[in-house]
């Protein structure tokens, strides 16, 4: 059996609670996902205390079946633009229906991907979709797509809250991540890439609100 531990949260008194959660609600509804980043560095360990805290997700059975890979490195990141643009263009031009493309006009994206090289981080996120055992025996993972589901929702907070902003970016397919990143295709999906680092000088975003089915919760 597993061993037990005394677990404790951060005590305080109930109103302190709530204007507590009521400021983190605020700070993390300012987030916004950002197409023009500032090529100004961010310190590793910036990078580090926020995949820190995503690896504190739950996750199935304790399989913890997220694998994170930070890149800054320039050949690298303009290796991974070059190869995600090719499928982008297929997307653009040849896989996406007519209503897809209708939704995405009001955001503006379209193949070009040049946040991939500006930005100072991509941190891809894959999936282990099973583990191996030391006599090389498959374990099953439990799941899995909501584990790292969650860990990557702490990620983008973690990062939000330390001033900086990010970009879900999922290119399909984006199998050219296992290839460039050197690693396991037979056992890792990649799940998204995510761009980090400021925003650009001026820039912005558009201005669309947030549904508000999106945001309204039963209370029963």
């Amino acid at each position: 059996m597993t061993e037990r531990l005394n677990y404790e949260v951060a005590s305080f008194d109930e109103e302190a609670r709530i204007q507590y959660a009521q400021e983190l609600a605020d700070v993390l509804s300012k987030r916004r996902s950002v197409r023009d980043f500032d090529s100004k560095p961010v310190a590793w360990e910036v990078i580090e205390a926020a995949l820190k805290a995503a690896c504190s997700a739950p996750s199935g059975a304790n399989q913890q079946p997220w694998r994170f890979v930070a890149v800054s490195d320039p050949d690298v990141k303009h290796r991974i633009r070059k190869a995600a643009e090719a499928e982008e263009r297929e997307f653009y031009t040849y896989r996406a229906s007519e209503e897809w493309l209708d939704a995405l006009r009001p955001i503006g994206t379209d193949a070009e991907k040049p946040f991939l090289e500006t930005a100072p981080w991509l941190i891809a996120i894959f999936v282990e979709r099973f583990g191996v055992e030391p006599d090389g025996k498959k374990q099953k993972r439990y799941y899995p797509e909501e584990s790292v589901g969650i860990a990557t929702g702490i990620l983008i907070a973690s990062l939000h809250l330390a001033g900086l902003a990010t970009l879900t970016h999922t290119p399909s397919p984006m199998k050219f991540l296992n290839d460039i990143l050197d690693q396991p295709r037979d056992r890792e999906r990649p799940f998204l890439l995510l761009v980090v680092g400021h925003p650009a000088l001026g820039c912005t975003v558009p201005d669309i609100q947030r549904l508000p089915s999106a945001i309204t919760v039963d209370r029963i």
